[in-house]
């Protein structure tokens, strides 16, 4: 099945991608010329998603790069820094930025003896083949993991894990739609995510371009479904992983974990090896992203809340590997203890 749309594509001299803040009433690609409009994109989730973000931080750097000035090595090194500074300061929480910002500075570095022309050429290329990369990497882990779902499942998900939040594909929803494409007949409910709503607005818009079933609940209604023993599986993405499996995704996503726990329902989370930090070994240590309060207090731009109330919104948190039954990767499934199959996949 041909993907219906595209989320991030190099296109020569811009970077062409879907501006997400606008879906489900406008399917509109935006051209992102410079890195500030890179940064903007990302800070306001035109372009969101840990592997889609990994993808725009790898254009990002190599677009802005473009008109680096050739006939100043000290000028030409001092802008690589700041663009890849620039684009590292937008989001705390998606390690997949962090990523692919190290992964431009390590191309950069092997290529010193180069001149600056060759170096653009090579940057270019590198968020290319991320971009590629992210691809098939998301379609490994819906083969990874599709044997998990049974035919006649409901499977629910939380916030977006698709196409839309990667390069193509998708995570979460990768594994999802591989086993669609097996010929399971199989449901899905979709949490709305509050508060910028990234189930109803994008899961379900992406779901129905791919003839996949979805219903839509708002967020408390998942723990009566459970209940009622209407879903069979959890499977949510992640945007940063600890070397022990504690997993940060959008907000709800632990009170789902536990709902899933007691009733004894299977829950899984699906990234690739490059969302799993090796840097830190618990969850403790994922700084958690706040946004602003209005995203909380307005709804499509309108008041729905007294107007001097205080609003706390916190972007993430942070599930405890003791609640997930797998981390499905681009390697494998992994299980409980997490840090034995992670250092196997990463030997590979």
């Amino acid at each position: 099945m041909e993907d219906p749309f595209r989320t991030i594509e190099w296109k020569g001299d811009h970077i062409r991608l879907l501006d997400q803040t606008l879906l489900p009433s406008r399917e509109e690609y935006i051209a992102i010329r410079t890195v500030d409009e890179m940064c903007d994109a990302i800070y306001r989730l035109a372009v969101r998603g840990a592997p889609a973000i990994g993808v725009a931080a790898c254009m990002g750097v190599a677009l802005g790069m473009l008109t680096a000035p050739e006939d100043n090595r000290e000028e030409f090194d001092t802008r690589f820094k700041a663009i890849c500074a620039q684009i590292s300061a937008t989001r705390p929480t998606a390690v997949n930025l962090f990523w692919a910002v190290e992964r431009m500075e390590k191309l950069f570095q092997a290529a010193s003896g180069m001149a600056p022309a060759q170096i653009k050429e090579l940057l270019v290329a590198e968020a290319i083949a991320a971009e590629r990369e992210d691809r098939t990497i998301c379609e490994n882990i819906g083969l990874m993991g599709r044997d998990l779902i049974d035919d006649g499942d409901t499977i629910l998900t939380h916030c977006n894990a698709g196409g839309l939040a990667t390069a193509g594909y998708g995570t979460a929803l990768g594994v999802i739609r591989a086993a669609f494409e097996q010929g399971k007949k199989i449901k899905v409910f979709s949490d709305e995510t509050r508060p910028l709503n990234q189930g109803s607005r994008i899961t379900c818009w992406e779901l129905q371009k791919l003839a996949i079933p979805v219903t839509l609940i708002t967020d408390s209604t998942a723990g009566s479904l459970m209940q009622r023993g209407l879903i069979q599986k959890v499977i949510v993405g992640a945007d940063r992983i600890a070397f022990n499996g504690d997993a940060a995704n959008k907000i709800g996503t632990y009170s789902v974990a536990v709902l899933a726990h007691y009733h004894k329902i299977p829950f899984y989370v699906a990234a690739p090896l490059s969302t799993i930090d090796k840097k830190i070994d618990s969850g403790t240590q994922i700084r958690i992203e706040e946004r602003d309060p209005c995203e909380v207090t307005h709804i499509g731009g309108i008041c729905v809340a007294p107007s001097d109330v205080r609003a706390l919104n916190y972007a993430f948190d942070v599930t405890p590997h003791e609640l997930i039954a797998g981390i499905i990767t681009e390697c494998g499934v992994a299980r409980d203890p997490f840090v034995k199959d992670f250092e196997s996949f990463f030997s590979r």
